[in-house]
């Protein structure tokens, strides 16, 4: 599973353009993990988007991901789904998804980390590390954290919530495998957002 060391999370609620156009910058500039987060939508109006974004993804050999909803994750073939504590048990997911699709978990201490491994995550997403207003998930946790979660864990480990370029060489420092970022790629120039962040996590060797 490859990470690249960058995910984008779309955003639609502080960004005017479509997830298709949004995610198009994005993977024009490298990135190779696409996520699909849409929560004010039709499920049939998110299928709709995961289709384009599944065409998207693969012409540019880029990892795409559905937020929250098995079904639809597997309904337009994408790679696998990223579920939150409160989503999908992840057995019955792995059910639904077989093997060899990804699933990814969110988690938010060091106990459900260690529970989401041995229940069978390929990943987790921990956060939020800073304040988010992207969504409600909680009270920021810090860097510190992300050493013991690295610790008691084996598979790879995605910080998440309110990660910019000021804040992004402190996340890096923690070991985590990637970073996952929406406001702060989706707000101003794209293209110009990700070639900065490329650049630091490049610096890291995490690229």
């Amino acid at each position: 599973m490859y990470l690249g060391g960058l995910c984008f999370i779309t955003d639609r609620s502080i960004c005017r353009l479509s997830c298709e156009e949004m995610s198009l910058a994005v993977l024009r500039t490298g990135v190779k993990w696409i996520q699909y987060r849409e929560k004010n939508k039709t499920r049939k109006a998110m299928y709709e988007d995961a289709v384009k974004l599944r065409v998207l993804s693969k012409d540019y050999k880029a990892v795409f991901i559905v937020n929250d909803y098995a079904d639809i994750a597997l309904g337009v073939d994408a790679d696998g789904v990223h579920l939150g504590q409160d989503d999908l048990p992840l057995k019955e997911a792995r059910r639904i998804m077989g093997s060899r699709r990804i699933i990814g978990i969110s988690t938010h201490s060091v106990e459900q980390a260690i529970a989401a491994e041995a229940e069978g995550a390929d990943y987790i997403g921990f956060g939020p590390l800073f304040h988010t207003t992207t969504k409600d998930a909680g009270k920021p946790q810090g860097t510190d954290i992300i050493r013991g979660v690295k610790r008691h864990v084996h598979i790879p480990v995605v910080a998440i919530g309110g990660i910019d370029l000021d804040n992004l060489e402190r996340v890096l420092d923690t070991g985590v495998d990637a970073v996952a970022v929406s406001s702060a790629i989706v707000r101003g120039d794209i293209e110009a957002n990700v070639k900065n962040f490329m650049e630091i996590i490049a610096s890291s060797s995490l690229l």
